[in-house]
């Protein structure tokens, strides 16, 4: 027999944010593809990481994370999410909240269990669910409200169905799911006895005085919700790779011990200055936080609509996705690839975040930039004739 790649390997490609990435440093343009906020990390976030390598914290911490950071997460769970949890017993620190969605599924569903995204979705929720040999099924949140119905999930749901995926504020579309909206999936997970993964990475960045909300803080889905969340985007440390997930101890104890598997810990004294990030920085910088990034949600919108590519403007997160059907090209890739060569200004193209031929019509643009990146990307879009 041949030497061949794995059966999943088929299922799995790049992520079109990574292929559009790499066209833009390809040309030396402005990326606006990939969610790499560059506004700086914060002194106590640094400094704790700093001063943890001097102090020797460089050795593997426990499976689920140096106590330090997990008595934090505690307290901030309570606090912010309105979830108690327990931090010698049910959370578990990975590497990002990738990682953390990772281990998860790793954990808790077996080959052919479905799990319902909604799309828009996030590229790496799919191919995490594909990796584990999780079949992943869909509901449409319809452009440009963002909204579904109790049908769109009935129709989702099969005997096969044990999971459904949560990402609020919501990668791409910016979406913040309102506690309407949460009831109804909590009502739904529980009529169909499913686990419901969620992904809260932007749970801070929140615009028009929307509340972030929980699923895990509404006690009756509690021991059913695996909460996920991390500090890559809040302090601005994309690459240090600290995550974590919050459920009943029931399952985060497989969740840990798979952690351990696969990544043994996440990087000790980055955790220590995540823990110090958590302990020292006062409700002001998140404030702040929000009306940073307002503001620079407010300048690319208002740049897309002057030049015809109307905006979806997003509720949380720091993304926009905006109408591109005025630019030239039968695919998303197309229109992106056209604005990258004329603009020198990356986007997403629309289809990776759908299943089928959603999206073609749509480009992601990513806002977590410096004021100044932020002003040129929008000056050479600005120069677009359409």
């Amino acid at each position: 027999m041949a030497l061949s790649l794995s059966k999943r390997a088929d299922r799995i490609v790049q992520a079109e944010i990574r292929v559009m990435t790499i066209e833009c440093e390809n040309i030396g343009g402005i990326n606006l593809a990939q969610g790499v906020c560059d506004v700086g990390v914060p002194s106590p976030v640094a400094e704790g990481a700093k001063q943890a390598i001097e102090a020797g914290v460089n050795s593997y911490t426990r499976y689920d994370g140096l106590a330090e950071l997990r008595a934090a997460i505690a307290r901030k769970l309570r606090t912010y999410n309105r979830i108690a949890a327990d931090p010698e017993t049910e959370i578990t620190v990975s590497a990002g909240s990738t990682g953390s969605f990772y281990c998860a599924c790793l954990a808790l569903l077996d080959p052919g269990d479905e799990v319902i995204l909604f799309e828009p979705y996030y590229g790496y929720h799919l191919n995490t669910l594909l990796a584990v040999d999780a079949v992943p099924k869909y509901v449409s949140l319809s452009l440009p409200d963002l909204r579904f119905t109790p049908y769109d999930l009935e129709r989702a749901v099969t005997s096969r169905t044990k999971g459904i995926m949560v990402c609020t504020p919501a990668n791409p579309s910016g979406k913040v799911f309102d506690e309407k909206e949460l009831k109804l999936i909590a009502d739904f997970a529980i009529r169909h006895d499913l686990f419901i993964f969620t992904d809260e990475i932007y749970e801070y960045f929140i615009y028009d005085g929307r509340p972030h909300i929980s699923p895990g803080s509404f006690p009756e889905i509690a021991d059913r919700t695996i909460t996920i969340s991390g500090y890559s985007k809040t302090f601005s440390i994309t690459g240090w790779r600290i995550g974590y997930s919050v459920c009943n101890k029931k399952w985060a104890d497989m969740i840990g011990y798979v952690n351990d598997l696969v990544y043994v810990c996440a990087p000790a004294p980055l955790q220590m200055g995540v823990a110090s990030g958590i302990d020292q920085l006062e409700k002001y910088y998140y404030q702040e936080l929000c009306k940073e990034f307002r503001s620079k949600r407010d300048m690319i919108c208002s740049t897309l609509t002057r030049v015809g590519l109307k905006p979806i403007v997003p509720a949380g997160a720091y993304y926009v996705l905006a109408d591109a059907s005025r630019l030239p090209g039968r695919t998303s890739k197309a229109k992106a690839m056209y604005l990258l060569e004329k603009t020198g200004v990356a986007s997403v193209p629309g289809n990776a975040f759908y299943h089928d031929r959603g999206g073609e019509d749509v480009l992601r643009f990513c806002f977590a930039k410096s004021d100044d990146v932020l002003k040129e990307a929008c000056k050479r879009i600005e120069a677009l004739r359409l």
